[in-house]
């Protein structure tokens, strides 16, 4: 339980070593701030970890038994041990690089990431689609599915067709109305297999079968900033609502609209 506000420090064995460490906190990360080097692609700490892409995988030590575990998914405790270094955590690993390099062969990503653990090449069977709108870098992790769902509530795209023809895009490929186009997907993916393009009039998430969302102009500049329907879900929201004035101007706009009324400038 945290004391004065401050979380209990607890002591936990990696690889043969003890550490201070956060109780609760998630495994990864404390090893990522001991620089402890564990490979991981889908941890985004805006979602709960749940391990979907199993690249950081490690063996927890229980009574002189071990289990191979996603550190993500760990959360520290008092006597905690892990095992980062295996022979089997290793090998698991390599095989999980081979099977990445297969599903998503245009990874620039993916191959740097395996080629620091010393695999480039696969023996498995390249995954080549042509046309991909997802540009062959598409591992399948979902965090863009779950952050269009879990944290923006629409929904507009998901897992698609099913076994080895799975793929993450709209349902039936088709212009999904649902997006806000908040490029939110593409923010969290990891292997930057996303692609959007904004042009004067609207945002166009090429990756999801060119769905096209207006943008809104800003009503000083006339410049487009944003898309039109993530701004109004977003001010939707506002209690209080945002002053009229500056409700449809971009951020700069906005800040020197503002920064003027302070210093009592007149405004033009």
């Amino acid at each position: 339980m945290p004391v004065n506000g401050r979380k209990r420090m607890v002591t936990i064995t990696i690889n043969k070593n003890q550490y201070l460490a956060e109780e609760g906190e998630i495994f990864l990360l404390t090893a990522m701030r001991l620089k402890i080097d564990i490979p991981h692609l889908c941890y985004e700490k805006a979602l709960d970890p749940y391990g979907s892409c199993r690249l950081c995988m490690v063996e927890v030590v229980t009574c002189g038994k071990t289990e191979m575990t996603p550190a993500c998914t760990i959360k520290v405790h008092n006597g905690l041990e892990i095992l980062t270094d295996t022979p089997e955590v290793i090998k698991h690993r390599n095989i999980l690089f081979e099977l990445y390099l297969a599903e998503a062969p245009k990874s620039e990503v993916i191959k740097e990431m395996a080629a620091k653990y010393g695999v480039t090449k696969t023996r498995f069977l390249k995954k080549i689609v042509h046309d991909d709108p997802l540009l062959g870098k598409c591992i399948l992790c979902g965090l863009c599915v779950r952050v269009c769902s879990e944290i923006m509530g629409t929904c507009a795209i998901n897992f698609i067709i099913r076994g080895p023809f799975t793929v993450v895009n709209t349902p039936f490929y088709e212009h999904n109305p649902d997006c806000a186009g908040c490029a939110a997907c593409a923010r969290v993916c990891p292997t930057n297999a996303i692609v959007f393009e904004d042009t004067e009039k609207d945002r166009v998430m090429r990756s999801w079968s060119g769905t096209t969302v207006p943008m809104m102009t800003c009503s000083s500049c006339n410049k487009p900033f944003a898309p039109e329907k993530l701004m109004h879900e977003i001010q939707s929201r506002l209690d209080p609502q945002i002053n009229e004035d500056i409700r449809n101007m971009c951020p700069e706009c906005r800040r020197r609209y503002i920064s003027r009324r302070e210093m009592k400038i007149p405004i033009t």
